[in-house]
């Protein structure tokens, strides 16, 4: 007997499992602010040096003394805005000044202390360690730090969760993330604050990844569906809190800790959680494994016996080699754009969702529109995935979000600047267009890559993203190759840039909409064969005809 046969006993989504579901959700919508910390952790707004010797210098001008001692000592860009790394180096004795009290011969030096506009922040890390000038690519690398920790983190509590069960993994995580989150809190420099960010990103993808496998473990296979969607939809939910935190404290540290605390009452509702029944029948567990599934039964107010569970069949193990992915032609090709589509989806999602600060407007309300668009975008692709199928889908969603970023070159570049709201919302777009295509692509991938290879496909996949993920800071720096406004069209055409490719090559793909899935290396290879294709056609033809009798 088939596993997935005892919930048809037990019930599929029973009181049971809707308790366990819902500190699930719980855990993912707890732990959805730590991949957007950096937003408010490291933000900033405009700076610039300090004038020598004023040690109550402000970047607010608190009247005419101190404007004349701001002309004398700071230099103005080519935009005619404070200059935010240099000083004039003012000798009294040689220097010469004009009528606002600007030197005329003075040399310019790089300052080493800086004063900051607190209007959005009234403390970020950023303004604490002085990440600026030379030391602002600091700033993008601490977001690449998270995501390897999120990449390495994949990779390890995959093989605990294997190993020890899902429970202990996800109980460990939990204390884990709230550990090196509030130490995150105290970091005294930047090393200190780029270990713990690392480690909070390890744990913060294990309590995803355990918690959405074990969730999908104890579902019944009509239900997995809408559970895995749902589980999806919590996301930005968690990305919102930290805002809340941010608007009104205006600091970085109370925004951690504000982050951090929900891990404690979350660890104490998982402790209930039960272990995975089907890891215990792989870990030669069977006797916990029918006690929990004869309590769950009871729960559910079902009658079950445990004889029921003497011949279990968990189906073969996956022995797939990452290699077998491009052990054909037509396989690696297919790999390649699908690795592609993963790596453009993240970069394009993680690099709008964590960098609003290169766009015009609100700080707070550009965050907030960011992430309330992947509310539509998560629900869009239910209905066209069916109706236009996967690669059609995945085509208008590439290209029209990146249309959309592309299209930002003209409203920088031609459109008022009180009129670059429309350069946003076309970034806004962009986001929710990428959200799209990362809910397609993960379709699109599990139906391609055949059942003997698909585990492998779909975690060289997520690394993919995670490698989008982690140049997506970097990419936001270019808006820094040109000040002002003007720069905030370079990151954007090159996010469209790399959607218009994905969507082309996305076109190469073939469709999966209809089809059976493979199961084989020779299914992969034979799946746009017209023999492959009547076969499907059958199937379905036949599947509809025996629906057609039965009612």
């Amino acid at each position: 007997m088939e596993f997935d046969a005892i919930f048809k006993e037990l019930g599929e989504f029973g009181l049971y499992q809707k308790r366990n579901y819902f500190y699930i959700l719980l855990a993912w919508i707890i732990t959805g602010p730590i991949m957007v910390l950096p937003v408010f952790v490291m933000g900033f707004q405009n700076y610039r040096c300090q004038i020598p010797g004023l040690q109550n210098d402000s970047y607010a001008v608190q009247g005419k003394q101190h404007t004349d001692l701001i002309h004398k000592f700071i230099p103005l860009d080519s935009d005619g805005e404070y200059d935010q790394c240099y000083l004039y180096n003012i000798d009294l004795s040689k220097t010469v000044f004009d009528n606002e009290s600007r030197p005329i011969n003075a040399s310019k030096i790089k300052c080493s202390a800086w004063v900051y506009d607190q209007t959005l922040f009234h403390e970020t890390f950023v303004m604490k360690e002085n990440l600026v000038c030379d030391y602002k690519y600091k700033v993008s690398l601490s977001k690449t730090i998270l995501f390897a920790g999120v990449l390495s983190g994949s990779f390890l509590f995959g093989i605990c969760s294997d190993l020890f069960g899902r429970r202990k993994t996800i109980l460990f995580c939990i204390a884990f993330e709230l550990a090196s989150t509030l130490a995150l809190a105290w970091s005294f420099n930047y090393v200190i604050y780029v270990v713990l960010s690392f480690c909070s990103g390890a744990a913060c993808v294990g309590v995803f990844m355990t918690s959405f496998v074990l969730a999908m473990e104890w579902v019944g296979p009509s239900q997995r569906t809408n559970a895995g969607l749902v589980l999806g939809f919590t996301s930005p939910l968690g990305g919102l809190y930290p805002e809340l935190i941010a608007y009104f404290t205006r600091d970085w540290f109370w925004t951690v800790i504000g982050s951090a605390v929900p891990f404690a009452p979350l660890f104490v509702l998982c402790w209930f959680l039960p272990e995975s029944p089907r890891w215990l029948y792989e870990a030669g567990k069977r006797g916990e494994a029918c006690k929990l599934l004869v309590k769950a039964a009871k729960y559910n107010g079902k009658e079950i016996s445990s004889k029921l569970f003497g011949d279990v069949d968990l189906g073969p193990k996956q022995t797939g080699k990452i290699w077998m992915l491009f052990s054909d032609r037509r396989l690696g090709v297919r790999t390649v754009i699908i690795f592609y589509n993963w790596m453009v989806a993240s970069m394009v999602f993680f690099g709008l969702s964590l960098n609003t600060g290169i766009l015009y407007g609100d700080y707070y309300i550009n965050f907030l529109l960011v992430t309330i668009v992947e509310f539509p975008g998560n629900v869009i692709p239910l209905p066209m995935i069916e109706r236009l199928g996967r690669i059609k889908s995945n085509f208008i969603y590439m290209g029209v979000g990146g249309l959309a970023c592309l299209s930002t070159i003209l409203t920088v570049n031609y459109v008022g600047k009180d009129l670059q709201y429309i350069t946003t919302a076309l970034a806004m777009l962009g986001k929710l267009f990428a959200t799209a295509a990362f809910a397609t692509i993960y379709v699109l991938s599990a139906e391609l890559f055949p059942t003997a290879i698909r585990n492998i496909g779909m975690g060289s996949s997520s690394c993919w993203a995670r490698v989008g993920a982690m140049i997506s800071p970097f990419i936001a720096d270019t808006a820094d190759l040109v000040r002002g406004t003007a720069g905030t069209a370079i990151p954007l055409s090159i996010f469209g840039g790399a959607c218009l490719l994905a969507a082309g090559l996305t076109l190469i793909l073939p469709e999966t909409l209809h089809q059976l899935l493979p199961e084989t290396i020779e299914d992969g290879k034979i799946f746009t064969t017209k023999e492959y294709k009547e076969k499907s056609k059958r199937y379905f033809q036949e599947t509809r005809d025996i629906i057609v009798t039965k009612f």
